[in-house]
């Protein structure tokens, strides 16, 4: 007889390390099941999804994929970004007019080779880039798996220097998800707001879009149901889902089946434009992290979800301490309705963060909220948004970073936080940098971080805290000014994801042979 012993963790951590979520009992010596402490595993798989940049002809974009060294398993792997519409194998056209590449390296009038990645990540520890030029960059859809998915981030960054949508649009390429919120959305005259929905998968997707103003849920049919084909992306004018216009708004993105990547796309007349990324999941107390320090307006939006009221505590964290803003010391949020305060030049000239909790006692109450951000005066005016973000937790990394006009900007809003800095090798050449900060409690830090030495082309920011740090949150702001215009974007920093819980079990199955 032979005893056959099959390790049940065994599938359950290569279940939680694709799909991030994996929960199993182990039975005890008497029979009974009991929980085991879960182990850290670096995930196995990893999706994002990048927006289509811009409808403008003078858009300029560029795309950077960057995975941090250190925590994938295995030897084999890839991270691949594609057209959306498109698929590895799609025989592409080449009349000279669908995105054939120029001898420059960059993508010229329509959509790039559609069997061909847009940009491909071989190794961890070193970025890749691509460019793009004009308005017909699609959406891209993308997948990392072995030891390039642990961390695996990308950054668009798109430059239009004059029209309608003028400014410095720059997001991370999100993961797709089933629920989405985005405070700081307008459907102004002055406005002209986008939903881009994108759809990753092989089947298509259905998705929901609310609207909430300063009097609650703004009816609308025409958001119900909005069906996105598999691998493709839809935009929504927010201003065709209500007649009348509204200065602030909420935007309430749900899946009823499939998932999709969501982002705001912010295109203002006077104020250039920009991208709204969704805020972290309502919660109780929220941090949004690095205000610039010339900030000339700041407007904070928030919204309650659930069926209370809610009085928001907001404080400033700056570079000496914590500060209540004068005049602003609290901010009242109606049960599904969207509040908003302007607090001008709140930073002083000198960068900081907003911290939000709720004032008093009684029921926990959740809240999302943003904030607008605005450089410069006149006509030449740049805006920015900031979503309330998660803390840094193992580790963070933002991509893109040029070798001038990046500001990291890094909160502890308890305890005294303690980071290391990683300046990636440069995507064309140079050698890694690592710096230590630490953060006192209750203030914001803003540095300019240390460029790689030989730096060629553009490189990643990874933050990790050290053992023993405080609650560490973080943005970056790339400034990329043209024409007297403060043109500039800001990335929020939060955990990377890298690894996932897995239960430490193990049960036998006994098999008899003969």
């Amino acid at each position: 007889m032979n005893r056959t012993a099959i390790t049940l963790a065994a599938a359950v951590a290569a279940l939680a390390a694709v799909t991030g979520f994996a929960v199993v009992a182990a039975p005890s010596s008497d029979g009974a099941t009991t929980r085991q402490a879960a182990a850290r595993l670096p995930v196995e798989r990893s999706s994002l999804v990048c927006p289509a940049p811009s409808t403008s002809d003078i858009a300029e974009t560029r795309y950077t994929a960057f995975t941090p060294a250190g925590k994938g398993g295995g030897t084999a792997g890839g991270a691949r970004l594609l057209p959306s519409g498109t698929g590895p194998g799609t025989d592409a056209k080449k009349d000279g007019k669908d995105g054939k590449d120029s001898k420059d390296g960059k993508t010229k009038g329509g959509a790039p080779d559609s069997g061909k990645p847009v940009a491909e990540l071989k190794q961890p520890g070193k970025p890749v880039t691509a460019d793009a030029s004009g308005g017909d960059s699609p959406a891209l859809i993308g997948s990392a798996d072995g030891p390039l998915a642990p961390g695996w981030t990308a950054q668009q960054t798109t430059t239009v220097d004059a029209g309608g949508s003028r400014g410095v649009l720059g997001t991370n390429c999100t993961a797709p998800d089933t629920d989405f919120w985005f405070p700081g959305a307008s459907t102004a005259a002055s406005r002209q707001d986008y939903v881009h929905l994108t759809n990753p998968d092989d089947s298509a997707a259905v998705a929901d879009i609310e609207l909430y103003g300063k009097d609650g849920a703004i009816k609308s049919e025409v958001g119900e149901g909005i069906t996105v084909p598999a691998r493709s992306t839809v935009p929504v004018l927010l201003s065709t889902l209500t007649p009348d216009p509204a200065e602030n708004l909420t935007v309430h993105v749900s899946t009823r089946s499939g998932r999709v990547g969501a982002v705001v796309q912010s295109l203002d007349d006077k104020l250039g434009s920009d991208w709204i990324p969704a805020s972290v999941a309502p919660a109780r107390s929220l941090v949004l992290p690095g205000i610039p320090a010339d900030a000339t307006s700041v407007r904070l939006v928030a919204f309650a979800p659930g069926s209370d009221d809610v009085d928001l505590k907001v404080r400033l964290a700056g570079a000496d301490g914590t500060i209540t803003p004068a005049g602003h010391e609290t901010l009242h949020v109606k049960a599904g309705m969207t509040a908003s305060a302007d607090l001008g030049d709140v930073t002083k000239g000198a960068a900081g963060s907003l911290v939000l909790s709720q004032s008093g006692g009684g029921r926990a109450t959740p809240v999302a909220a943003a904030l607008r951000v605005v450089r410069g005066k006149g006509s030449k005016q740049e805006v920015a948004f900031i979503p309330a973000t998660g803390q840094v937790g193992e580790r963070a990394s933002v991509a893109d970073n040029r070798s001038k006009g990046s500001v990291l900007s890094l909160t502890a809003p308890g305890a005294t936080g303690k980071v290391k800095v990683t300046s990636s090798p440069g995507s064309g050449g140079g050698e890694q940098v690592v710096k230590t900060y630490t953060v006192k409690g209750g203030t914001t830090l803003a540095v300019k971080p240390a460029a790689p030495s030989g730096l060629k082309g553009s490189y990643a920011l990874t933050v990790e805290p050290e053992a023993g740090s405080g609650q560490v949150y973080a943005s970056r702001a790339l400034e990329l000014p043209q024409d007297g215009v403060p043109m500039f974007t800001v990335q929020t920093l939060p955990d990377d994801r890298g690894t996932v819980s897995v239960p430490r079990a193990r049960q036998d199955l006994s098999l008899l042979d003969d």
